[in-house]
């Protein structure tokens, strides 16, 4: 698993519940450092074994924290610089959707062994879509409801959202685009803010 992914989980613990929470984290799952360095590669067991300790301490479900995991890597002001990547997919929330299939490719532009999940939309009816997402971290497809979610508001678009479960190796988002335009998005400029 890639660095910035372990990094990114890191600091969603930190400002989310605080120092003294990683702090738990390292111990709990047995770490011999207490960062991860972002340009590095780490086993995927290890990032499974900082999530398990993160949910074990916080007394969460699994599912819940790697949503809110989600929704911080867009929300957060700490990583504006994903939520400006994934913005540039369309100037609309179903815009943006057909060009998930792109976000790992993307991705791999500004960082070439970043390997992200495997994304697959298809449409399943008017306004309504599934999302295939394949990941060698078990439960990202709930990470991506987070995101989607964040997203969404970002967007001002209305959407109803359901993890579906696991099917053929890919978890199954049903995503609802129940209205376009249903609330005043978050500004977003193509040009960064001099001095940003």
């Amino acid at each position: 698993m890639h660095g910035l992914i372990n990094r990114a989980i890191q600091n969603f613990l930190r400002d989310t519940y605080g120092g003294s929470l990683w702090v738990g984290v390292v111990r709990h799952a047995a770490l011999d450092f207490d960062t991860f360095e972002p340009m590095l590669s780490y086993d995927p067991a290890l990032t499974d074994r900082v999530i398990g300790a993160a949910t074990a301490l916080l007394s969460r479900p699994r599912e819940t924290l790697l949503e809110d995991l989600g929704t911080y890597l867009v929300s957060h002001p700490n990583v504006e610089a994903l939520r400006r990547l994934l913005r540039f997919g369309g100037i609309g929330f179903a815009d943006f959707l057909h060009s998930l299939e792109e976000l790992p490719g993307r991705g791999r532009l500004a960082v070439p062994d970043l390997d992200l999940p495997a994304l697959d939309l298809s449409e399943t009816g008017p306004d309504s879509f599934c999302l295939r997402c394949r990941s060698v971290l078990p439960g990202a497809g709930h990470v991506m409801v987070g995101l989607l979610r964040a997203m969404a508001d970002d967007y001002g678009a209305l959407v109803l959202l359901d993890h579906e479960g696991e099917e053929d190796g890919a978890e199954i988002i049903a995503i609802r685009l129940l209205a376009r335009d249903f609330a005043e998005g978050r500004r977003f400029d193509l040009a960064l803010a001099r001095g940003a």
